[in-house]
């Protein structure tokens, strides 16, 4: 009997080795994954502009130019499709995945309209596009030494510098990242 572990609620560190761009030292927060595939959202991969100039871009109401928080190149799949990424304790929102940790991701707008308001915290931050995985894929990409995975935490998430978040992902392993080689291998 062949038993599929999910790794929805885990991160995956791309190893130094990793030659795509969009996935450079990224931490990717799994948000699905079953027999069918799997998706992420990079957590640490920036964009030159900030939550308030997407709003401003989409017309969206914003009080005040307080939300600097940068919006996330969150993968190279669908670019232009929006996620936030929160804290599932806040208002439900229309359309939101729930993971482990309190942590939530939502893609409707009503919760763009909130942030405009500030009636979502200042953790809460956007990103566009997502990673996408076919069945096996990711699967076969970790075998191949791609990726290291850890259980999602939220203070990498919400707490940790954005410059540091491949690094301190990388402690939860137990070792130093200086220690991660550029090169595979397999035994």
């Amino acid at each position: 009997m062949n038993v599929f572990n999910s790794l929805k609620n885990h991160m995956l560190i791309a190893m130094p080795s990793l030659q795509d761009l969009n996935f450079d030292h990224s931490v990717t927060l799994i948000c699905e994954h079953n027999q069918d595939g799997a998706m992420g959202i990079v957590i640490n991969h920036p964009l030159d502009f900030s939550t308030y100039e997407l709003l401003e871009h989409m017309e969206i109401p914003c009080l005040e130019h307080r939300n600097i928080n940068p919006v996330f190149a969150g993968g190279p799949v669908q670019v232009d499709r929006g996620f936030v990424i929160h804290r599932a304790e806040q208002l439900l929102w229309k359309s939101s995945i729930s993971l482990e940790n309190n942590i939530a991701v939502t893609t409707s707008l009503d919760i763009l309209h909130a942030i405009g308001r500030h009636e979502v915290d200042s953790e809460a931050f956007v990103a566009l596009g997502y990673a996408g995985w076919e069945a096996g894929q990711l699967e076969q990409e970790i075998l191949d030494n791609v990726w290291l995975t850890v259980p999602v935490d939220p203070a990498i998430i919400f707490s940790t510098d954005i410059d540091k978040r491949w690094e301190k992902a990388v402690q939860l392993l137990g070792f130093d990242v200086n220690n991660l080689s550029n090169f595979t291998g397999h035994a």
